[in-house]
């Protein structure tokens, strides 16, 4: 029943798995979170939440998954119980051609896995307006819809189990393609001697307009990398993509081979765990510009 307070276990507490924690306990649903870093289990205390062990938030009948990667969330099924009978929520970006074998070993348990990967930044989380790619069983969506609303009103359900996490990364393409478009702009808009925030309010108000130039693009005017969605992280997506895009038989993605190839120069210069609007500087870097 939609409201009623429920019990919830979060695996995984960095940008997006906090972001979640908050909105959940202002909702008033009880959360049991695991990170097996310390620090992280004190912040979701310092919120309202529990920190507990692995098996602790196993005991809640709906589970959410907002780890790294794939692997990690294999490993959170495998960690799990037999006869657990949950629902596990995956809003990590991960290998979609891996999700179905994750479903039978999470079946096996009684888990029934779904997929609800989060389009939007810990920013659009923390203020409810992230999108949900839903995908999966609908016995498990339906049982989601309990806490659903509370993280976010702009859910869409997009096919089976391992479609969420294809559309995920279509998405990423784009997005991460018109962060590059804006940067490349102001980059250029600068060497021409105009004054990139007043550019960044002509591009707002032109045809070129997309809502990236909103957060990203604001960012990189002021050079606030403060991280609501990592470096590390957009390689970690490209690199998939650039996967995916060979196993679906395409031979390349121009665009993408180009952002992943700035993006892997960004880990070298030591930028991983910047905000991914730093990619301005290492469009800087290839177009030999002064910061």
């Amino acid at each position: 029943m939609a409201g009623a307070r429920a019990q919830v276990g979060l695996f995984g507490l960095g940008l997006i798995g906090m972001a979640l924690a908050r909105r959940l306990a202002a909702a008033g649903h009880a959360v049991t979170g695991y990170d097996p870093r310390p620090e992280q289990g004190r912040a979701l205390e310092a919120l309202g939440g529990r920190a507990g062990t692995s098996l602790e938030a196993w005991r809640a009948p709906l589970v959410l998954s907002a780890v790294y990667d794939t692997d990690q969330l294999a490993q959170v099924i495998a960690e799990a119980p037999e006869d657990t009978g949950a629902v596990l929520v995956s809003l990590s970006t991960c290998d979609p051609d891996r999700m179905c074998a994750l479903a039978d070993l999470a079946a096996a348990k009684a888990i029934t896995l779904v997929e609800a990967p989060v389009s939007g930044t810990s920013k659009a989380v923390a203020e409810g307006t992230a999108l949900l790619l839903l995908a999966g069983p609908a016995e498990g969506l339906d049982r989601f819809e309990r806490i659903r609303p509370a993280i976010s009103d702009n859910a869409v359900r997009v096919g089976d189990i391992g479609d969420g996490t294809r559309a995920k990364l279509a998405v990423n393409l784009v997005l991460g393609l018109n962060r590059a478009a804006i940067a490349e702009g102001l980059v250029f808009a600068k060497a021409l001697g105009l004054d990139p925030a007043r550019f960044l309010d002509v591009s707002r108000a032109s045809a070129a307009y997309s809502a990236v130039m909103d957060g990203k693009g604001r960012a990189m005017v002021a050079r606030d990398w403060t991280p609501l969605g990592r470096i590390e992280q957009t390689v970690k997506d490209f690199g998939l993509i650039r996967e995916m895009a060979g196993r679906a038989g395409l031979t390349g993605l121009p665009f993408a081979e180009t952002y992943l190839d700035l993006v892997t120069g960004s880990l070298n210069n030591g930028e991983s765990d910047l905000d991914n609007s730093a990619i301005l500087l290492a469009i800087e870097r290839a177009a030999g510009a002064r910061s």
